[in-house]
C-alpha cells in the first residue's frame, strides 16, 4: 500500500522528468534558434562579401572611367585604395560594407566610426566566412577576371599620364597622353565583355551561396520547428502529468479517506461531540480507509460505552446495596453490642449465683452432720437450690441462644465482608481502601465466630453440668425425707456440688472474659462498619459521577 509520501514522490519524479525534458527541449529550441540566427548571419555575411566583391569591381570601373575622363589624380588614388583594401594591403575601414566610395567621390564624409579594421584580403575574409570549395572557386575565378580587367584599366589610366608598357610588366615608356584611346578602352565592347566575364562567376557564386545558405537556414528552421513542437508537446504532457497526478492523488486520498474530506470531518466532529449514533451510508467502504476505521471505532466505542454505562449502573446499584447492607450491619452490630452487654450483665449475675452456690454447697457440706436437725431448713434450701438451678439452666440456655445469634451475625458479617471485597475489586482503584476494610471486617467476623464457638462449647458444658446439678438437686429434693438415713450420701453429693460449683465459677469467669473480648471485637466491628459505610458512600458518589460522565455519549 502506497503512502502519501510515496505517491507524491512518484508524481514529483514524473513531473520532474517531464520538466527536465521540457527544459532540454527549450534549450534545444534556443540552440536551434541560435543555429538559425547563425545560419542567417552567415548567409547575410556571405551575401555581403559577395556583394562587396561585385561592388569593388563596380567602384574600380567607375573610378577608372572618371580618371580617364578627367585626368584627376584623386580618382587614380581612390582606385588603388580600393585595390589595396580588396587585396589586404590596406586596413578595411569600419562600416566598409556600407556606402563608402560614393561619398568619398562626392567629397562627403562616409560617416563611419573612423576606425580601422584588420588588413586582410577579401578572399581570406571569404575563407573565414566558411565558403565551400566550389563557391570559393567561383570567387577565385571572378577575382582573376577582375584582375584582368584591372590590367586593362591600368593601361588606360597610364595612357592618360602618357606612360606606356615597357614589355616587362611596367609602364616606363613615356609618350604623349592619349585620352581618346584611354576613354575608348574603358567604354568599348571588350571592356563590357570583361565586365560580364567578372559578373558571371559572381552570379553563379550567388546562386550557389543562396542554395547552400537557404538549405542551412531551412534545416535550422526545421530543427527549431521540430524542437518547438516537442516543447509544446512536452508542455502539454507536463500539464497532463500534473492534472493526472492531481486527479490520481485526489482519487487515492478519497479512497484512503473512504469518502469526501468534509464527510470525514463531520463524522469526527460528531464523535468528538459524543454522538455515537452516526450511521455510515456506504457500507462497502474500504475497511482500511479512514471512514472504515471510524465505522469500526464507532461500533466498538458504542459497545464499550454501553458496557461502561451498564457497569457504572451496576456499580451504582451495588454501592447502594453495600451502603444499605452497611447500614443494616451497623444496626445489627449495635444490637449485637447491646446483647453482649446484656450477656455480660447476665454472666456477672451468673457468676455471683455460682459463687453463691459454691458457698451454699460448702455450708451444706459443713452442716451435713446436722442435716437431721435442720431437715426442714434443708428442704427449703434444697427448694431454693432447685429454683436457682432452674434459673441457671434457663440463663445457660439463653446464653447459648445469644451465642448462636452472635455466631449467625459473625457468619453474615463474613459473607457481607466477602461480598464487599468482591465489589471493591470490581471498583478498581477506588475500592482498594474499601477492600482493606472488608478484609479486616472478615477477619474480625471469623475471630468472632471462633470465640462464639468456644463460648458455645463452654455454655453447652455448663448447661450439661447445670442440668446434671438440677437432676441431683431434684433427687435431693425427692429424697429429702431420707436425709437422715442418707446423710453420708448427701455429704458426698454436696462435696460433688461444691466441686462442680468451683468448676462452674471458673467456667463462668472464662465466659465473662470471652464476652468482654466479644464486646471489644464488636466495638471494633462497629468502627469498621462505619469506615465501610463511608467507603461505600464514596463509591456510590464516584459511580454516580461515572454514570454522569458516560451519559454524554448518545447510543440511540
Amino acid at each position: 500500500m502506497k503512502t502519501i509520501k510515496q505517491l507524491f514522490a512518484t508524481a514529483l519524479l514524473a513531473t520532474g522528468i517531464v520538466i527536465a525534458l521540457l527544459f532540454m527541449a527549450i534549450w534545444r529550441v534556443g540552440a536551434a534558434t541560435d543555429t538559425l540566427t547563425q545560419a542567417q548571419s552567415a548567409r547575410f555575411l556571405s551575401a555581403s562579401l559577395a556583394d562587396e566583391l561585385r561592388q569593388s569591381s563596380d567602384d574600380l570601373t567607375r573610378l577608372a572611367r572618371t580618371y580617364v575622363m578627367t585626368g584627376d589624380a584623386m580618382w587614380e588614388q581612390q582606385y588603388f585604395e580600393v585595390l589595396d583594401i580588396r587585396n589586404g594591403k590596406r586596413p578595411r575601414p569600419e562600416g566598409y560594407e556600407k556606402i563608402y566610395w560614393d561619398f568619398r567621390a562626392a567629397g562627403v564624409d562616409p560617416a563611419t566610426s573612423g576606425g580601422r579594421g584588420r588588413s586582410q584580403s577579401l578572399l581570406d575574409t571569404m575563407k573565414q566566412a566558411g565558403f565551400t570549395e566550389a563557391e570559393f572557386g567561383k570567387l577565385k575565378e571572378a577575382a582573376a577576371n577582375s584582375d584582368d580587367l584591372v590590367k586593362t584599366e591600368t593601361v588606360a589610366m597610364n595612357l592618360v599620364k602618357g606612360l606606356y608598357e615597357d614589355g616587362q610588366g611596367g609602364f616606363t615608356r613615356k609618350g604623349e597622353p592619349d585620352l581618346p584611346r584611354a576613354q575608348a578602352m574603358m567604354h568599348d565592347k571588350a571592356y563590357h565583355a570583361y565586365k560580364a566575364k567578372i559578373m558571371k562567376p559572381v552570379d553563379e557564386f550567388l546562386r550557389m551561396l543562396d542554395q547552400r545558405t537557404e538549405g542551412a537556414v531551412q534545416a535550422a528552421q526545421t530543427a527549431k520547428d521540430r524542437w518547438y513542437a516537442l516543447t509544446v508537446l512536452l508542455t502539454l504532457l507536463l500539464l497532463a502529468t500534473a492534472m493526472g497526478s492531481l486527479w490520481y492523488a485526489r482519487g487515492w486520498i478519497a479512497q484512503r479517506l473512504g469518502g469526501e474530506p468534509h464527510e470525514v470531518v463531520a463524522v469526527v466532529e460528531a464523535i468528538a461531540a459524543g454522538n455515537l449514533v452516526h450511521r455510515f451510508a456506504n457500507t462497502s467502504r474500504d475497511a482500511a480507509s479512514v471512514m472504515g476505521v471510524l465505522a469500526r471505532m464507532v461500533e466498538r466505542f458504542s459497545t464499550a460505552v454501553s458496557q461502561v454505562r451498564s457497569g457504572a449502573d451496576g456499580v451504582a446499584t451495588a454501592s447502594s446495596e453495600i451502603a444499605l447492607g452497611n447500614s443494616d450491619l451497623s444496626s445489627r452490630t449495635e444490637q449485637q453490642a447491646s446483647a453482649l452487654q446484656q450477656t455480660a450483665a447476665s454472666m456477672e449475675q451468673l457468676g455471683s449465683t455460682v459463687r453463691q452456690n459454691a458457698d451454699n454447697a460448702h455450708q451444706a457440706n459443713q452442716l451435713a452432720l446436722n442435716a437431721s436437725q435442720v431437715a426442714v431448713h434443708g428442704g427449703e434450701v434444697v427448694s431454693q437450690v432447685v429454683d436457682t438451678m432452674k434459673g441457671i439452666n434457663d440463663s445457660s440456655r439463653r446464653i447459648a441462644d445469644i451465642i448462636s445469634v452472635i455466631d449467625g451475625i459473625a457468619f453474615q458479617t463474613n459473607i457481607l465482608a466477602l461480598n464487599a471485597a468482591v465489589e471493591a475489586a470490581r471498583a478498581g482503584e477506588q475500592g482498594r481502601g474499601f477492600a482493606v476494610v472488608a478484609s479486616e471486617v472478615r477477619g474480625l467476623a471469623q475471630r468472632s465466630a471462633e470465640a462464639a464457638k468456644e463460648i458455645k462449647s463452654l455454655i453447652n458444658d455448663s448447661v450439661e453440668r447445670v442440668e446434671r446439678g438440677s437432676s441431683l438437686v431434684d433427687q435431693a429434693g425427692s429424697t429429702m425425707q431420707d436425709v437422715v438415713s442418707a446423710i453420708r450420701r448427701v455429704t458426698d453429693i454436696m462435696g460433688e456440688i461444691s466441686s462442680a460449683s468451683s468448676e462452674q465459677s471458673a467456667g463462668v469467669h472464662q465466659v465473662g472474659d470471652a464476652v468482654s473480648q466479644m464486646d471489644k471485637t464488636t466495638q471494633q466491628n462497629a468502627a469498621l462498619v462505619e469506615q465501610s459505610a463511608a467507603a461505600a458512600e464514596s463509591l456510590q458518589q464516584q459511580a454516580a459521577q461515572l454514570v454522569q460522565a458516560v451519559a454524554v455519549f448518545r447510543l440511540s
